[in-house]
């Protein structure tokens, strides 16, 4: 049988045996949506792929470690979390952020006056661009929790810091956010 055929169980256990076809058909099914996930966090198409093509490395090293207590998308996914958190924290630490850059957008209505737009209007790009525009430990808590879809508990062990720090965080994120977005 084709590997292209096999489920994820079948191509898991081939991996596990050093299958490289296994592993090529797991990096094609898996390879996209990494890429965008470690997009989001590294914030450089070319960095992001490096750090995507490093995670499939060490999930292939440590396919043994997969136990298949979550699906394997998920472990996958995990690590490259990880993988991306170190490489910007490593190559980002010395470097100034803009902490208070904005989006701003007024619109001249049909009889001259300027008004804001209301968060129904926003579009996806300006939420993300906002969200982009905040600090780093905001921007990685909103990241993993309203995109990503980890919950706090998860976050707080991905970030390596303290439940009640997680949820301070994530509703401070949240308040600054709201608050950037009403200026939109």
């Amino acid at each position: 049988m084709n590997v292209n055929q096999h489920n994820i169980e079948e191509l898991i256990l081939l991996c596990k045996q050093k299958n490289q076809k296994a592993q090529c058909e797991i990096y094609n099914r898996y390879a996209k949506a990494m890429y965008n996930v470690s997009q989001r966090i590294v914030k450089d198409s070319h960095f992001a792929e490096d750090v995507m093509q490093e995670s499939f490395l060490k999930a292939f090293t440590r396919i043994d470690d997969y136990k298949q207590e979550v699906a394997f998308g998920a472990w996958l996914k995990r690590i490259v979390v990880n993988c991306s958190i170190d490489f910007y924290k490593k190559n980002n630490q010395f470097k100034p952020e803009d902490f208070d850059a904005t989006l701003y957008k007024i619109e001249e209505t049909e009889n001259g006056i300027l008004e804001s737009t209301s968060f129904k209007d926003l579009k996806v790009k300006q939420i993300l661009d906002t969200i982009t525009s905040l600090k780093y430990n905001y921007r990685m808590v909103l990241t993993l929790f309203f995109i990503e879809g980890y919950d706090q508990e998860e976050i707080s062990e991905i970030l390596n810091i303290s439940y009640a720090n997680c949820r301070t965080t994530l509703s401070r994120a949240k308040d600054c956010l709201r608050k950037k977005l009403e200026e939109i």
